[in-house]
């Protein structure tokens, strides 16, 4: 009877393990998939359609497990993502951050945490449509663009949709 029993019990710490196991394997998996990922050649912005390499400027995307949105601009994607039926809690929003990457051709390498970048707006730099949004990390970098081209340092939380609706040359 002793021997059931230890069988039993040695059965069920196996499966208890791989459970367990098994468990911190989605986590790992999980965090892994929202991370940011580079933009190809190819790639259509998720609102538009137009290929995202066509324009100049930081570029957007929101990552979820399984699934990446891109965007041919911040402001795109910061539209796209303040509409409520897009805010995902399980959701990571990118942006390409242009105190290390030059406008032409963002480094996808610099792609930053979109909540707690600084944004530029109402400056002549030219993007892919609609309202500019340039994006930083530092808030320095921030602040010396908006002198020299003539804008306005904003952060994540002051951006909303009346002002992405605004005219690109503010």
């Amino acid at each position: 009877m002793n021997t059931l029993y230890l069988a039993g019990a040695r059965a069920l710490v196996v499966v208890m393990t791989c459970l367990g196991l098994a468990a911190c394997n989605d986590r790992a998996e999980q965090k892994q998939a929202v991370a940011p990922v580079a933009f190809h050649q190819s790639d259509e912005c998720h609102v538009c359609g137009m290929v995202i390499a066509d324009f100049p400027g930081p570029k957007g995307e929101v990552v979820e497990k399984g699934t990446v949105k891109k965007f041919c601009s911040t402001a795109e994607m910061l539209g796209w993502w303040l509409q409520p039926e897009n805010h995902r809690t399980s959701a990571n929003l990118y942006v390409h951050d242009m105190g290390k990457s030059t406008w032409e051709k963002p480094d996808d390498q610099y792609l930053i945490d979109a909540a707690q970048a600084y944004y530029v707006i109402g400056t002549q730099l030219k993007g892919s449509m609609g309202v500019v949004l340039a994006s930083f990390s530092d808030e320095a970098a921030a602040r010396k663009l908006a002198s020299e081209q003539g804008g306005r340092v904003l952060r994540f939380e002051e951006i909303d949709l009346a002002l992405l609706q605004q005219a690109p040359a503010m």
